[in-house]
């Protein structure tokens, strides 16, 4: 049975369309990523299924439960940690998890018996007593990932659950998300632009731009879409000449401009970097680095959108920057 069923779903805001026409299904217990830079859709995505945001058009059910006319029984069947921080720091970490269990209508008891379970997992029970606004970020990041447990939903929503993380923290949210799903049974929906995070922790990735898919599938089988290895050259000269070259070779499978630098997908690629380097040469261009390396998630979105996620991060930024701008006048 599937956890998540989404077909067609739309939203857009006013002249904006944040969520364009995406289809997908998560199966009960699987580990779903959504990955993508900022601005992609993903945190918008989470929203609507999360029954936060009312879908412009199509469809989306999440435990069976219709989003748009069912948003109640949603509720009741999801957890959900959001991107900013929703902690009340001047409570300690078992008084937020009694105001939120309290909220789900839970009685006295069955309170104290879930807030004990949920400290456990996530090995916060001699930090209990505290204070929130003492945690540091990875134990708020706990908490509330306890928090969004602690009415056994069937469906948990993490958007962007390691987001400003030191790089040790993040490993260790990693093993309690992958616990989780591994030996507690929960449906989970990432949202995160962490190629590692999602590679590492997910079953299957939806790869977003623009609102869009433009990917879906296991990690592995998304970065076999490439095929071999990826050699990259960075080259000074006519590159446009170059790059037209390479895509008549018939050993190179896949071949894109990227700035100065040719990326080319092909098997042994070792062993046909001589070759490149002596075409280059022969086309009076010049060899400035040249970097070998199997295929990656950020290989496979640069491959499907032209950009790399940081550049297309950038590019969302300048745009709201002038947006801002403009409104400012």
């Amino acid at each position: 049975m599937d956890a998540i069923w989404v077909k067609d779903l739309t939203k857009t805001f006013k002249d904006v369309t944040a969520v364009d026409r995406v289809s997908f299904s998560v199966p009960e217990g699987e580990l779903f990523g959504l990955l993508g830079p900022n601005g992609a859709g993903k945190t918008t995505t989470i929203n609507v299924l999360s029954t936060l945001l009312h879908p412009t058009s199509g469809q989306a059910e999440v435990a069976g439960h219709d989003v748009a006319t069912s948003r109640d029984l949603v509720r009741k069947a999801i957890g959900v940690v959001f991107q900013e921080p929703a902690l009340d720091g001047k409570l300690t970490g078992r008084e937020n998890l009694e105001f939120h269990a309290m909220m789900y209508g839970m009685g006295k008891e069955e309170r104290r018996r879930r807030i004990d379970e949920v400290l456990g997992l996530v090995e916060l029970t001699d930090r209990a007593a505290a204070l929130v606004e003492k945690y540091s970020g990875g134990m708020k990041r706990r908490l509330e990932i306890a928090r969004g447990l602690i009415h056994r939903p069937r469906v948990l929503f993490l958007d962007e659950p390691t987001l400003g993380l030191d790089a040790q923290t993040r490993r260790h949210i990693w093993d309690y998300i992958k616990s989780l799903n591994r030996d507690h049974g929960v449906t989970i929906v990432l949202t995160t632009h962490y190629m590692e995070e999602a590679d590492i922790l997910c079953d299957r990735i939806a790869i977003m731009d623009h609102g869009r898919f433009v990917a879906l599938d296991t990690p592995a089988r998304l970065k076999d879409i490439l095929g071999g290895d990826v050699v990259s050259l960075e080259v000074e000269g006519a590159v446009d000449d170059l790059l037209a070259e390479m895509q008549k070779l018939e050993w190179v499978r896949t071949a894109s401009r990227h700035d100065g630098v040719l990326t080319m997908t092909m098997e042994k690629g070792e062993r046909r970097i001589p070759e490149l380097v002596t075409l280059t040469q022969a086309r009076g261009a010049i060899v400035t680095s040249v970097h070998l390396h199997r295929p990656s998630l950020e290989d496979v979105f640069l491959h499907f959108t032209g950009s790399t996620i940081r550049e297309r991060e950038a590019s969302v930024a300048e745009r709201n920057r002038m947006m801002m701008g403009f409104g400012r006048r």
